[in-house]
Parts: C-alpha cells; structure tokens; sequence
C-alpha cells in the first residue's frame, strides 16, 4: 500500500488505492453485484414492455379504432339529431352489431358469433385482412337476394371445418361466405376466440329477423375526415346533446386512454414486481456491504495511520462499490433487455396491437442510473460506520469504537433512502397517495421487525433460561452478545419473507379474479334476449331434454338521467364529483324483485320494494354505491328507453361478482318494470357437447333471436389467456424469488465474523463439533422463525391493503403456502449458518485463528 502524499489527496489517488484495494475482493463483491443485476433486470424488463406497449397503442390508435370517430348507441338515432350527425362532414358508414346464434348447414354446426351488419366503406384504417382479398369488394357490393354474402372470421371456419363458398344461416337468412377474415382493425384474439364475428350486409338486416323489442343491439356510425381534422374540438360543442341522447362517442385520443386502461391491472402488478425486486436488491445491498466492511476494518485501520481521514476511506470504498454497482446495473439492464423483447410474444393474440419490438433505451437508462443510485445509497448507513474506525485497531485487534454517540448523518442517509423509495414507488405507478401508502407500509414494515429484534434481545436477555441446557443457553446468549446480528438477520430475512409473501398473495388474487367455476352444478350455458312470448315455449324446450333451468330473470336496459334532480350537465360544473359522468353516460342492466338471492348480503337499509307512495324503492351495489357517494334516501331518476322513473335508494348489497349467475349493480322492486321492453336471462346446466350441440340447433330452428353462451367454451379459451399471463407473472416474480435468496444469503452471511470467532473460542474451550453444530442450529432457527413468521404477517397485512384499496378485489389468503414459505425461509437460514461454520467443524481452532489474524 502506498504512502499517501503530503498535499491533500485527490480523486486520482482515490481511484488508484479504490483499485488497488479491491484486487483481494473482487470475487466477494460478486454477491453486491448479483443482488443489483436481477432487481435492474426486473425493472428494465416490465417498464421496457410498458414502454413498447405504449408506443404500439399510439402507433396504431387509429387502427383499433378503424375510423376517426365513431358514435354508438343502444338505440336508433332520434330524427332531431339526424341533421347534426350529418352536418359533421366527411364520409360515413353504420353498423347495427349484436350476438346471435349462427348455423353451418352443411355440418349442422352452432356457435354463437357476433353479427355486424355493415353499411359503407368501414374500416377507413387499419388491415382488414380476408382471404381471398377480392372477397371484400364484393361483400360491399351484395344486398340483394341473389347476392347474399357474408365474411367469417377463421375462427369460426376452423372450428366447423367450414370455408369459402360454404353457407352460414343468420337468423332467417342463408348466406354464401365469401371470405374468411384473418384480421380486422381493433379485434383482439381473445375476443375472435369467445365471440367471433360474421360481417352480413346492412341492407339484410331487417329479413334476418333478429332485430326485436327489447333486443341488446349496439348502432354505430364510423366517420372518416379530412386529414388534420380536430376531432375533439368537432364534437365538444355537441357532448351535452349528445349525453341526453344517450350516444357515446370514441375517437383516435380516448381509444388510446381506453386500451392503456383496459391492462391497468397487468402493468401495475408487474411494476410491482419490479419494485419488490428492485427493494429485495436494496436489502441485498446493504446486507453485502456490511459484510465488504466488515472484512475491511483492518485495513481502514492502516489507511488512518498513514494520515487518510474518515471520509477519505468512505471516498474509496465508495468508488468501489459505485463502479460494482455500474457493472452490475449494465449486467441487469442487458437481462432485462432480453426479458423485454421476449414478453410481447408471450403476449402474442391477446393484445390488441401488435407490439413493435425494440430496445427500450428510456428503459434502460433508468435501469442503469437506478442501480448506480441504489448501489451508493444503501451502501452509505455501513460505509458510515468506517469514519469512527481507529488507528488503534492496528495496535489492538480487540479495540473497539464508541457507538453510543448518535451519528445525524446516518438520519440524512434514512431520508434519502425514503425520499428514494417514495419517489421510485410514484414512477412505477403514477399515483401519488399509492406511492406514499407503498413507502409509509414498508416503514411500518421495518419498524415492526426492527421492534420484533430488539424486543427478541430484550426478552432473552431478561428472562434467560439459566437452567437450560448447555446448547440452548449457548444459543440464545448469541442473540444479545456484543456485535451481535439479531436485528440486522430480522429486519433483513423478515423484510425479504414480507416482500416475497406479499407478491405471491397479489398473484393469487389477481389470477383468481378472472376465474370462474366450472364444475359441479354450477350452470355451463345460459341463454339471453329471450323475449316475453318465448319464456314458456323455451322453459319447454328445456325440459324436454331434461335441463334444470337454474335461474331465469328478467333484464331491463335504462340510463341514469339525474341524482337528487340533478342533471349530468349539472355534475360537470362539479368538480368536486367530477366523476359521476362515467355514471350518466353508462348503460344500465337491471332486474326487478323483492328479496336477495344467494350471491348477494345486504349491507345497508333494505331489500328492495315498493312505497306506500308508489316510488320505488331500489337497492344498489354497495361498492358502487360508494364509488358514487351516495347516501340512503337519495332520489335516482332513471330513462327507462324515453320513460322517466324516479326511484329511492333504500338498500345496499354486496355482491359475489364470481359465482356464475346473473349479478346486478341495481335492483328493482316487482309491479314496476313489468310492462317496459325486457328480455329474459335464463341459465342451465348441460351434460355433454351432444346435448349442447342439439338445445342450440333447436334454438337456432326456432328461436333464431335467442344467444346462448357456452360458458366451457369461454372457460377454455380464458384458460388459454391465463396461461399466458399467468407464465408472465411467474416469471417475472422469478426475479424477485431469486433475488430474496440472494438477499437471505446475504444477510446470514453478514453473521459469519463473529459466529467464527465465538465457535473457535467455544472449540479451544473443549466445546465438540457436535454441540458447536447444535448451538449454531438453535440460533439461526429461532432468527428464521420469527423473522419468517413476522414477515407473513405483514405481507397478510399487506396484501389485504392493496386489494382493497388499489386493485379493488376480494381478499382470501391461501394460508399453506404461506407456511411452506416460513419453513423454507427458516431452513434456508438454518443451512446458510450451518454453511457458514464448517470451517470450524472441519479444521483444527488454531490454524483457523490464524487464518483470521492474517
């Protein structure tokens, strides 16, 4: 080691002795590297297909939307704003869309499909893709009764082994597919998969006769404009026209708000994951370095007998760990490169764009710069601890520094590591009281199993078995001797358990929140629009093949027109309840009796029913009715298609969303809706494809208007999706369980000095390999233990925070493998320790003390 000079060392001789230094420990850094590199690699991964995602949605906003606006409604268009739809220029087309059964004749063959009865040159952007490509001129041409054509998805071809030139039956009209289609702007696979589309020409819609009374049809007109329109300045004027007449507009702008929305719930999960992988390298970290410091005392000891100061010996350890930190960031920028170009393939036929592939430098960088600034911030609290290193310790290896002083720079280092923590929570998810719930909840988290450690020595202290056995005292005297590790293995191996149980609870529920029951009596099939005067000719049809009809109700379609006689127009000058328009402008589907059934618990008030006044009383989804801040006994005036209904809010419920049976957000007493336009909703169970294959022949022969969903159709196909997804997760989370082991060998590791120590005292004491084995045993389980089990407890906690509060779903705690995780992680502890002492169960105490001395 050189002198150091006479003048005022600078950053070159810092750079040379941070080199120089790290030659004898360059392999040991390699545990600090790798704790960096996964955490930076889950972060660059996520936010570098979130990157990818975004850019695709507004590459080809356009496409999903197929046109620059498009205005919609369940209901035909009012002579009076005929002139207005008019007057907005351009070129126009329409579309009368809804589900229906459709039939192959030649196999007999039926699916329910999704009919789009098109008129005019839709879609304006975009691919349609259809084999053959001269199909859709000709498509656009037919009309008349000798040119019935229509264009199916591939989907449905496949499935029915069905293709061009073939006949399909919709409602009461055979038509010759003309071509299959292979694409068409804004359809996902997913949604071709559970209800694929068959295009039929507008102008043969009213012979199908699928069009009745009551019907859930959606119209729609698509209008092209000249390029460098602004279309939101077109139509803001006519929003307040447009909302009383019920019509929905969606243009270029809020598809792209809609389609990033519609994965809020995948991307903030896997930011999740990033963040909890990204924390776990923090703890990684910091556990690392204290071991590096550790090791370095020594050495720190010369550099201040030469003359270097404090700080100077900080400076050097701190470049070192910096330029660890820049390898391990590049090394985990570079991983998370690969994950990021490989995740819109898993993804492939579920987005509903396709996803340009490329490097995410935005990604990347932050990756790097991120890692660098974990690597110095978390280093500092042990790299602080080197200034009050003395000269002395070269003199006296048993010297030991005054650490009852406070040091106020380790509470400048804690608020920047909160400022940090708070600040990368914001970034990953958007949302400023989330990022501070995210940081304020691992600060209690760390409070907690700091509490629980220093509690632990308390308690063993005071209350110290002396009539135990040799082992145990021996064991338990470890957690409150001098240098000992009990808070730093609790916090370390409790925060990595609370983090990773944590993680694997929001998997859970948010892979169950999309599944549904298939098995046992719950119902596979349910049949929809059946009008008034079919319910006893279908009811019939059904017991004839001996089907349960397992629950039948009507369904009512309406809007909300005004609360407490205030209007939508009145709620916009609002600001204060500026959210209530998403309540005005949605469609409501409700039922009308009298009682609850078995999805459903009343919370508040009452059932529903009719008052003495005649007004109804109506009962309300209890989540919804507080997203919507109301109270009992506000007044809710409803259009019932043209009617205005006043209605009292006299009850809420809550409502199972995932049993596989009608819900509803509103519900309505009996004796008031019985007369307005409904159809019926009826679900039934059948046995087999056979059965299931005729009811919907028979359906289709005679009753062509009723739907009917095949819900193990759906199931397999969500299935599918999952699947996907699901790997998704996992192996996102895979980095962060890969980092929790690192982190956790990491912080048992950190023990290893002074276990050493004491185990080679307890040898040359005559202490035998087998009560040295059994002392370290005791120990580290009782460490894992109750770190584990306090880490369970938090994540529950957790957990159920971030369901209810950011995910907004129901939460049931899998409880087995939560245990398996304590057990493993207390294992692990255990044979990490164990691992770490084998050196003084295999070698003679004295060449080991040497071995140290040197």
């Amino acid at each position: 080691m050189s002198s150091l000079p006479k003048a005022r060392p600078g950053l070159g001789w810092l750079w040379r002795m941070a080199w120089r230094d790290s030659r004898r420990s360059r392999s040991r850094l390699l545990l600090f590297i790798s704790a960096i590199v996964l955490g930076i690699a889950a972060l660059v991964g996520i936010n570098g297909f979130g990157d990818n995602l975004a850019r695709s949605i507004n590459e080809q906003a356009r496409e999903l939307v197929g046109a620059d606006l498009v205005i919609s409604s369940t209901q035909p268009v009012g002579a009076e704003l005929q002139p207005t739809l008019r007057g907005l220029g351009g070129t126009r087309s329409n579309e009368v869309a809804f589900a229906s059964l459709v039939q192959f004749p030649k196999g007999q063959g039926v699916r329910l499909a999704q009919v789009r009865a098109l008129t005019g040159g839709f879609p304006y952007y975009g691919t349609w893709e259809v084999q053959p490509a001269g199909a859709v001129p000709l498509f656009r041409q037919a009309a008349g009764p000798g040119q019935r054509l229509a264009l199916v998805d591939d989907a449905l071809l496949v499935q029915f082994n069905a293709r061009p030139g073939d006949s399909i039956k919709v409602g009461k009209l055979t038509f010759r597919i003309a071509g299959r289609v292979l694409k068409t702007p804004g359809q996902s696979g997913f949604s071709a998969a559970v209800a694929p589309t068959v295009f039929i020409p507008g102008g043969l819609l009213a012979q199908t006769g699928l069009v009745q009374r009551g019907s859930r049809i959606q119209y729609r007109t698509y209008y092209q404009f000249a390029p460098g329109t602004d279309v939101e300045a077109l139509i803001k004027p006519l929003e307040a026209r447009f909302e009383e007449a019920n019509l929905d507009t969606d243009t270029v702008a809020s598809r792209k708000k809609q389609t990033g929305r519609s994965f809020a719930d995948l991307t903030r999960f896997l930011n999740l994951v990033a963040f909890v992988a990204l924390l776990l390298g923090c703890v990684g970290v910091a556990s690392a370095v204290s071991l590096y410091v550790r090791e370095k005392v020594a050495a720190v000891a010369v550099l201040r007998c030469l003359g270097a100061s404090g700080w100077q010996a900080v400076q050097i350890y701190l470049l070192q760990i910096a330029l660890m930190g820049l390898v391990g960031a590049v090394v985990g920028a570079g991983l998370g490169t690969m994950v990021q170009l490989l995740l819109p393939r898993v993804f492939a036929g579920f987005l509903p764009v396709a996803v340009r592939v490329a490097v995410s430098w935005a990604a990347v960088v932050q990756g790097i710069i991120t890692g660098v600034l974990v690597a110095i911030l978390f280093a500092l609290l042990p790299l602080l601890s080197i200034r009050r290193v003395s000269p002395l310790r070269t003199l006296r290896a048993s010297f030991e520094e005054d650490a009852t002083r406070p040091d106020p720079l380790r509470f400048v280092v804690f608020g920047l590591i909160a400022a940090f923590i708070t600040g990368f929570a914001y970034l990953q998810i958007r949302d400023a009281k989330q990022a501070l719930g995210f940081a304020g909840g691992l600060l209690v988290a760390f409070g907690a199993l700091a509490a629980l450690g220093q509690g632990l020595r308390w308690m063993v202290r005071r209350y110290f078995p002396t009539s135990w056995s040799y082992v145990w005292r021996q064991g338990l005297a470890n957690l409150y001797r001098p240098n000992n590790q009990t808070i730093t293995l609790v916090v370390s191996i409790g925060l990595g358990v609370f983090l990773l149980a944590t993680l694997y609870l929001l998997q859970g529920l948010l892979l169950g929140r999309v599944q549904l029951a298939a098995s046992g009596e719950q119902p596979n099939l349910v049949l929809f629009d059946i009008q008034p005067g079919q319910r006893v000719g279908i009811s019939q049809l059904l017991k004839q093949r001996q089907l349960p009809i397992l629950q039948q109700v009507p369904v009512v379609t309406m809007r909300l027109a005004a609360i407490n006689g205030r209007t939508s127009a009145d709620f916009r000058q609002d600001t204060a309840r500026g959210g209530l328009k998403r309540a005005f402008s949605r469609e409501y589907r409700v039922t009308y009796r009298n009682q609850l059934i078995a999805s459903e618990k009343l919370e508040t008030g009452q059932a529903p029913s009719l008052g003495a006044d005649g007004t109804p009383r109506i009962s309300m989804e209890d989540g919804y009715f507080k997203r919507l801040r109301l109270t009992l006994g506000d007044t809710l005036t409803f259009n019932v298609q043209g009617v205005p209904l006043a209605t009292i809010v006299s009850g809420t419920r809550t409502v199972d969303w995932s049993r596989v049976q009608t819900n509803f957000l509103v519900v309505f007493p009996s004796g008031v809706l019985e007369d307005a336009p409904q159809f019926d909703a009826l679900m039934t169970r059948v046995p087999n494809n056979a059965v299931l294959g005729a009811v919907q022949r028979e359906l289709v022969s005679r009753y062509p208007n009723v739907s009917a969903i095949d819900l193990g159709l759906i199931l397999q196909t969500l299935d599918d999706i999952l699947s996907k997804i699901s790997f998704v997760i996992r192996f996102m989370a895979l980095f962060s369980i890969a980092t929790g082991l690192l982190v956790l060998a990491s912080s048992v590791v950190v023990s290893r000095y002074q276990r050493v120590q004491e185990s080679v005292l307890l040898r040359t004491l005559g202490a035998s390999r087998r009560q040295i084995l059994r002392i370290t045993l005791v120990e580290y389980a009782l460490l894992g233990i109750l770190a584990a089990g306090a880490g369970l407890v938090l994540s529950i906690g957790a957990a159920w925070a971030l369901a209810r509060w950011v995910f907004e779903v129901p939460f049931a705690p899998s409880v087995v493998p939560l245990l398996l995780l304590a057990l493993g992680t207390t294992i692990l502890t255990v044979l990490i320790g164990l691992f770490n002492s084998r050196d003084v169960l295999t070698r003679p105490p004295l060449e080991i003390l040497r071995g140290e001395a040197g």
